[in-house]
């Protein structure tokens, strides 16, 4: 399975964009206009997922595992979404902002993959598929929880509102990935 390489400053740059959106977004006013000429964030071979925490709290997390267009714009999107329609939370409030920490994650292309059992736990992230039913766990949710690749599994599967087991089912598709984590630091 392929890495995700996007060298720092680009790395910098797509926070710092993911942050002006953040800002922008939840108070209401205008984005500049992109200009965006880095051809690593003009790159439309990666997924993306963008989480907002406050502290431990998880306010928003929403991405998209195929690509469709440059990777800035899905980062612009996908922070947009976090901040407003994970239905998990209350979207994210402008007297939260300074709290809010922002987290990247960039998606290889996925994989299909016949031995799940082969991928690692922490350094592999999971969409498992079943009829219309699918679910997506990023790399660091295993190693934030402790758990090996069978649970990572169990857990990517209920999280799809599948059996627990239905990973082990020929029916069901699992794809694998891995990601660059890029973390804001304040």
């Amino acid at each position: 399975m392929e890495s995700v390489y996007i060298p720092s400053d680009s790395q910098r740059s797509l926070m710092a964009l993911s942050r002006s959106t953040l800002e922008s977004f939840i108070r209401g006013m205008a984005r500049e206009a992109d200009g965006v000429q880095d051809p690593y964030l003009l790159t439309s071979a990666y997924g993306a997922f963008v989480s907002l925490h406050k502290g431990e709290e998880l306010r928003g997390c929403i991405g998209s595992c195929f690509p469709t267009r440059p990777l800035y714009e899905t980062v612009i999107e996908m922070t947009e979404a976090a901040a407003s329609r994970d239905h998990r939370v209350s979207q994210v409030g402008a007297n939260e902002l300074e709290e809010i920490l922002i987290e990247i994650s960039v998606l290889s292309p996925l994989q299909l993959v016949q031995d799940p059992l082969s991928l690692e736990a922490g350094k592999h992230g999971l969409h498992i598929a079943s009829g219309q039913n699918r679910g997506v766990l990023l790399p660091q949710v295993a190693s934030q929880f402790g758990w090996d690749m069978e649970t990572f599994l169990t857990q990517t599967c209920l999280k799809a509102g599948l059996s627990r087991n239905a990973w082990k089912l020929p029916e069901t598709k699992i794809m694998g990935f891995t990601a660059l984590i890029i973390r804001e630091k304040r």
